[in-house]
């Protein structure tokens, strides 16, 4: 016996596939820097499978300092087919309606809105903004308060994670399952395996190494160089020939070269000589990735190498942890009084939560990661 409920979801499924059909021109707003394109990978896989007929361009901010730009990820994965830059929290009217221009002349069918929310304000604007362009749909939007917010766990206090909020917010074209590990795959190409591949062909830690990126582009999230200093001399007295390897930006280059003077055993300093699809299939190579929460984190926990992080709370508790971190990674965070503050530079508390991590607890998350996974079982 077919009931109407039935034949009224049948009809509605046939309908939403025959709308998705006729979209062939997409938009995709997403903005941030290299920890925020990889939290969205699933997003932008679904997205690619769900649209595959469909032309998928992502608007997004013009790289500025030590933001990594989006399409030194995307580029290259098939994902998506271009980019629209402007420059972010522009007030300037000619630039603007220089965007609204090129948006409107490209005629997207569909607006995906994967930016994180900044305010209730920002998100009416952005809506309105994107209407004037001329797009006649919109998904993704978090006015709903459930999708503005990270759900939070009663429990344990902790957060949800920001790509699962992502997910949730493009719901209505269906689940994402963020567990699927074909949709963390950054689809290396043959000349970043080639470049990684030669880079350790002669480097006499290669068969046993960790990757370690002890930078940061936020002073909040700082652990402090003589902090990393004494970890490091310590970690290596405790596995003599394990190697290791330094990965980050131009300007943290010093501090790794310093760092790399501390370590007993094999070490090379990369810093600034690696794109983030280099230093990803490196990370991969590795036994363990080390460092703080940063950009390489979100890199490790795509690659699926263990990490143990270092995090300051300026974020809350788990929103922006590497993914899987109960199953696979150590997570140090200090929750204060003032966790959640989003600072990028603490000018009140003197970094009270991060600099609250001693070198012992750090190397005892070292030691737990280690014997859950036997990562160093040939020392």
């Amino acid at each position: 016996m077919i009931l109407l409920t039935d034949c009224y979801l049948v009809v509605k499924g046939f309908q939403k596939a025959t709308l998705i059909s006729k979209i062939m021109k997409i938009l995709i707003y997403r903005l941030g820097s290299l920890g925020d394109t990889i939290v969205a990978l699933p997003c932008f896989y679904y997205l690619a499978k769900k649209f595959s007929k469909a032309e998928r361009h992502v608007l997004t901010q013009y790289p500025t300092g030590k933001v990594t730009p989006t399409e030194r990820v995307l580029s290259e994965t098939g994902l998506v087919h271009g980019f629209i830059h402007y420059p972010l929290f522009t007030r300037n009217i000619f630039v603007l309606l220089n965007l609204r221009s090129q948006i409107a002349a490209w005629k997207p069918d569909i607006l995906i809105y994967l930016t994180a929310p900044r305010s209730r304000m920002t998100l009416i604007r952005d809506y309105f903004f994107f209407k004037f362009c001329g797009i006649p749909k919109i998904i993704g939007l978090p006015l709903k308060k459930d999708y503005f917010y990270h759900k939070v766990d009663p429990i344990t206090g902790l957060y949800e994670h920001e790509c699962s909020r992502l997910a949730r917010t493009l719901s209505e074209l269906g689940h994402i399952n963020l567990k699927d590990r074909t949709y963390w795959d950054l689809r290396f190409t043959n000349k970043e395996i080639d470049k990684a591949e030669i880079i350790l062909l002669n480097w006499t830690g290669k068969n046993a190494f960790i990757t370690c990126c002890p930078g940061t582009k936020m002073p909040a999230k700082d652990w402090g160089e003589e902090r990393w200093r004494v970890l490091l001399s310590q970690l290596s007295k405790r596995y003599k020939d394990l190697g290791i390897l330094f990965i980050g930006s131009a300007d943290e280059q010093e501090r790794c070269e310093i760092l790399k003077m501390s370590w007993n055993g094999p070490a090379m300093n990369l810093s600034g000589r690696l794109t983030p699809k280099e230093s990803a299939f490196l990370i991969k190579q590795s036994l363990m990735f080390l460092g703080h929460d940063s950009g390489p984190m979100h890199l490790a926990s795509a690659v699926d190498t263990p990490c143990v992080v270092i995090f300051s709370a300026r974020s809350k508790p788990a929103v922006w942890f590497p993914f899987g971190y109960q199953e696979r990674h150590r997570v140090i965070y200090s929750k204060v009084d003032c966790s959640g503050c989003n600072l990028e530079e603490c000018t009140s508390y003197g970094k009270k939560c991060i600099k609250s991590i001693t070198v012992d607890e750090v190397l005892d998350n070292i030691e737990i990661l280690e014997k859950k996974f036997r990562l160093f079982r040939i020392f």
